[in-house]
């Protein structure tokens, strides 16, 4: 069967173990009833998420002129600490920035390759720990606003790591750890602004993903280099695929690749 479509995040539902879908215009695919079949992936052209133009995709889906034009590119969707909707200050379209920033939003401490801090909207809660890899997770400070969060994750990020090894993550080489130990640790560095808003009693949440076999040596596979690639799928971490020769295909970092996909 053959499908073909530009590429976004995968979608993901919450089970055990999670279940992915790779969304194209017209059609689906749940990923999770491919694992232990040959998939070849073939990269077609370029289809720019906001103009859909063939033209190279620069950054998150989006060509070189329409990530430094569009509001979902704006430099505080990867740095919060920058937002300004609250104040009625406007980036680049302040009717989108009220919509996403003045809405709850979760700081959070999630365990990946290791213990990292981080900041999602509420309704993200648990995608967003979903699309890290992160097999625990706890909320530690909900906040109303996407400043205050990300004003906490900088506080808070001077004790604990706010980025994933992706390396350490696809290899599952990790360790549990106790996210309500490490809360306890760390609310008292939480700004003064966002004390009002830790979350003082909850437990953690455990994600189950759909993997048959870890890569001992991940090699990540460039499609626009490679032109067309043949592989086993034996899982799913993360926003990667997972293949039996150790092979991994981040489809987020891919996303306006316009690509076709045979199962064999």
């Amino acid at each position: 069967m053959t499908y073909q479509g530009v590429l976004t995040k995968m979608e993901t539902e919450f089970s055990s173990p999670i279940q992915y879908y790779l969304v194209f215009e017209s059609d689906f695919i749940n990923m999770n009833q491919l694992l232990g079949k040959t998939i070849s992936m073939e990269f077609v052209k370029y289809q720019c998420l906001n103009c859909g133009l063939d033209k190279p995709i620069f950054r998150q889906g989006y060509d070189k002129q329409c990530f430094y034009d569009v509001a979902q590119a704006g430099d505080w969707i990867m740095r919060p600490e920058l937002s300004t909707a609250h104040l009625g200050q406007e980036d680049r379209d302040l009717e989108y920035e009220k919509r996403v920033q003045l809405q709850p939003h979760i700081v959070y401490l999630a365990n990946s390759s290791n213990v990292k801090v981080g900041v999602t909207r509420k309704t993200q809660v648990p995608t967003r720990w979903i699309d890290q890899g992160a097999h625990e997770a706890l909320e530690i400070v909900e906040v109303p606003n996407r400043y205050l969060a990300g004003v906490t994750e900088v506080a808070l990020k001077s004790f604990v790591a706010d980025k994933t090894n992706w390396r350490k993550m696809l290899k599952n080489d990790i360790e549990d750890e106790n996210l309500v130990e490490w809360r306890d640790k760390l609310i008292d560095y939480v700004p003064d602004e966002a004390k009002a808003y830790i979350i003082e009693s909850n437990s953690e949440t455990h994600i189950d993903f759909p993997v048959m076999q870890y890569p001992e040596k991940p090699k990540s596979l460039n499609i626009k280099k490679e032109l067309n690639y043949t592989g086993k799928l034996v899982g799913i971490k993360g926003q990667y695929l997972i293949f039996e020769d150790q092979t991994v295909f981040n489809v987020r970092s891919n996303e306006g690749l316009v690509v076709r996909i045979n199962v064999n």
